[in-house]
């Protein structure tokens, strides 16, 4: 039982550390920090399309948004004080919902600063990640590391 216990504390310190990824992300092919960007063949742009796109889906960002907003507020007094895991997941939500075939990773300081990284597939998708993730209470700055980059094949 002595060497058990050192073995299941390292198991769970190990899974711990890998499971916490402090990078939100629009689809699950979003490039994550550092990666190339590559373009999305067809098949993947239309089944991110597809999925982002559904009644369920936006339903479910919206209310994740929701939730995260309510408890914010029930435990600060200032309703602009995120976690940067919050300001994150809030900013992926939205950018999600109003840019859907995009494939961003989106992370956040702190300070309130929003760095969003990623594809979309052209200029007006690219304008507007600034507008829209400044619209989340807590963010004081947006870096657009994205860039435009049309579906392969």
């Amino acid at each position: 039982m002595q060497k058990l216990t050192p073995f299941l504390i390292g198991c769970f310190v190990l899974f711990g550390a890998v499971a916490c990824e402090d990078v939100a992300r629009t689809d699950r092919t979003a490039p994550g920090p550092g990666e190339v960007v590559e373009a999305p063949t067809p098949e993947e742009r239309q089944a991110a399309l597809e999925d982002s796109q559904s009644e369920i889906r936006r339903r479910q960002l919206d209310a994740d948004i929701r939730a995260r907003e309510q408890r914010t507020d029930a435990l600060t007094d200032d309703s602009s004080d995120r976690t940067p895991e919050d300001l994150a997941s809030e900013v992926r939500s939205k950018l999600e919902a109003n840019i859907p075939d995009g494939r961003l990773t989106v992370q956040a300081t702190e300070q309130g600063t929003v760095i969003v990284s990623g594809t979309v597939n052209n200029q007006a998708q690219l304008s507007k990640i600034e507008p829209l993730a400044q619209e989340i209470n807590g963010v004081n700055d947006v870096i657009v590391n994205a860039v435009v980059a049309s579906p392969r094949g």
